[in-house]
């Protein structure tokens, strides 16, 4: 029978060890947002500042280029809230299990809570009670401190080596979206939604729309919230056997 304290300490090192290839899977990402900055002219502490931040690849290699092209304030931050605002769904999705603690864990978590974090909280038990609360608290902080680690190693590196930006890191980008979404298609209104708005991104980048991953992914949704509801009325017209 484990003592309390070393449920706690089990809790962390499982969280860690659940996180580790995310974390790993950020090693090209990190080190392209931080060797960006430096190569965009700023900083040294504004290319720290970023990731101990904003903590949002997408966010800040937008903001990053942005803020180097003299960009309006306004429009920096409206495409920001733009590409992060799927964090206000984490929320919400999460909010139930959450709604109960107290405001300082709720911001703690509320920070660290990225795609992959969300990613390991799909489950209907977790972060529920103390311990599964220590496991996401010690997932979440385990990728911030890599996505910062990785940050600075970007740094460093972009101040003596060429542009990173050509070597195609910011596949990674993909790569991790890719293994996060993959494992939650498992009906058929999520496939539909993923099909829908990984086409559409395509087709909408193609033909050079500015926003065109905002329309892809509220068309993707929209699509999957119509074959549910068709799915569902299927089976309420079945005639009972």
């Amino acid at each position: 029978m484990l003592t309390k304290k070393q449920a706690t300490i089990k809790m962390i090192q499982k969280g860690i060890i659940d996180m580790l290839p995310l974390n790993l899977a950020v090693i090209p990402w990190g080190i392209l947002c931080g060797s960006l900055a430096i190569q965009r002219d700023f900083t040294v502490l504004e290319a720290l500042l970023m990731p101990m931040i904003v903590f949002a690849g997408a966010a800040q290699l937008v903001a990053t280029e942005l803020i180097a092209e003299n960009a309006p304030l306004l429009t920096i931050l409206f495409t920001v809230f733009i590409i992060s605002s799927r964090h206000f769904l984490y929320g919400l999705a999460l909010r139930q299990k959450l709604k109960v603690l107290p405001l300082k864990k709720r911001v703690a978590l509320g920070f660290v809570l990225t795609d992959e974090l969300f990613a390991l909280s799909t489950d209907k038990k977790s972060l529920k009670g103390k311990l599964r609360l220590t496991y996401g608290v010690s997932a979440g902080f385990s990728f911030y401190f890599s996505w910062l680690f990785f940050n600075i190693v970007g740094i460093v590196a972009g101040a003596y080596l060429p542009d990173l930006t050509t070597l195609g890191l910011d596949f990674a980008i993909a790569v991790t979206f890719i293994a996060l979404v993959i494992p939650t298609i498992t009906s058929l209104p999520v496939l539909v939604a993923v099909c829908v708005s990984g086409v559409l991104s395509v087709v909408l980048k193609l033909m050079g729309w500015e926003l065109d991953l905002v329309i892809a992914s509220l068309v993707g949704m929209y699509s999957g919230y119509l074959t549910l509801r068709f799915t569902n009325q299927n089976q309420l017209n079945e005639p009972e056997k």
